[in-house]
């Protein structure tokens, strides 16, 4: 048998160890039933319902305002007595994360592509060289719509980029002031011009719509890629190519929906309200980016990708074995009845494939 004392200490062991035990098990059961006693005071409430009775009325009065609850505000107009418009958050979250960040790196990324690809293919030269029999491809007035649209267009993209990525690209380089001074010349220049741009679209669609129909043979240009990656392959081609058609219908759907987005944020007194000018800037700024990418390519093809290319848009004439290589249908109809250079152009008057003169 032991000593009394060691006795006491062992008894007194038990007693602590049975009074932490217990003390846990109160706290667990108390943990569990004080909450629950609370529908014995409140008739068996539910407890969303009692929960919004005890929390803090100015929180209630907020969550309230921003669930949509209208109020008494001074507006007049379209969104009367709304008191916050919640939208507003996640607006910022899809123009700043999704639009502005993700969309950015896309443009990057396919400009470095562009790039690495020239770099790797190199300029697309005419095969046979040049034949000096020039011929006319876009009249006057194409020429002058194309370049009306297109300058407006590289202007509304600077302007609209600025806009979309000064915050994390335009502030670093120009500071908080100069950003700010730019910012509002490039606001201004892009609501104006918007409009001014609008209408040489509409016209740019209605006056080249017929050319741009598909045809027979837009597959194969398609599935051989214009001939882009082999200077052997030059798939048949009439006036306009499988890609110029593309591009085509690009600006008259993508296009069409940037410019009738842009007109709802431009005109906001017609009855939008916040939510509709909300989604008007996600849309427009989400198919913008679209089309400046589409542009991407379609510049570089029409200048340094593809020689000849871009002289038929500034001086209205291409030469013939550009013409041959590139679009070897629409050729042939020239040939055959189509028009050329005028007499006393030259360096232009060489007699053609067919042993023919200019008209």
């Amino acid at each position: 048998m032991g000593t009394p004392e060691k006795t006491t200490r062992a008894t007194r062991g038990r007693r602590y160890r049975r009074i932490v035990w217990w003390t846990v098990a109160i706290i667990l059961v108390g943990a569990v039933a004080l909450p629950l006693g609370s529908y014995v005071y409140t008739g068996f409430q539910p407890a969303y319902a009692q929960a919004v009775e005890d929390t803090n009325p100015r929180a209630n009065y907020w969550r309230a305002v921003r669930s949509g609850d209208q109020g008494y505000t001074s507006v007049v107009g379209q969104e009367t007595n709304v008191l916050v418009q919640n939208g507003g958050q996640n607006w910022r979250q899809y123009r700043n994360r999704l639009l502005a960040n993700y969309g950015g790196w896309a443009l990057f990324g396919l400009a470095l592509l562009i790039l690495l690809f020239f770099g790797w293919r190199g300029r697309v030269n005419i095969s046979k060289g040049r034949s000096g029999v020039m011929i006319m491809r876009w009249s006057s007035l194409e020429r002058f719509v194309h370049w009306y649209t297109a300058i407006l267009f590289v202007i509304l993209t600077i302007t609209g980029l600025s806009m979309l990525f000064g915050r994390a690209v335009l502030i670093p380089l120009l500071g908080p002031r100069g950003f700010a001074a730019w910012a509002d010349i490039a606001m201004g220049l892009h609501n104006v011009l918007g409009p001014a741009f609008s209408i040489g679209v509409v016209v740019m669609i209605l006056m080249w719509i017929p050319r741009n129909l598909p045809q027979k043979g837009d597959g194969e240009w398609l599935a051989k890629f214009g001939g882009m990656f082999n200077d052997d392959v030059h798939p048949p081609s009439g006036r306009v190519n499988a890609g110029e058609k593309i591009w085509f219908w690009i600006i008259a759907t993508v296009g069409v929906g940037v410019i009738v987005t842009g007109f709802i944020l431009d005109f906001p007194n017609y009855g939008q309200t916040r939510e509709t000018m909300q989604l008007a800037n996600i849309i427009h700024g989400a198919l913008a980016l679209v089309w400046v990418g589409v542009w991407f390519g379609h510049a570089y093809l029409g200048t340094i990708g593809t020689e000849g290319t871009l002289e038929g848009m500034t001086g209205g004439y291409v030469d013939a074995n550009w013409a041959e290589q590139h679009h070897d249908l629409w050729y042939e109809e020239v040939r055959h009845g189509g028009t050329q250079a005028p007499q006393g152009a030259t360096e232009r008057a060489k007699p053609g494939p067919g042993g023919e003169q200019p008209a």
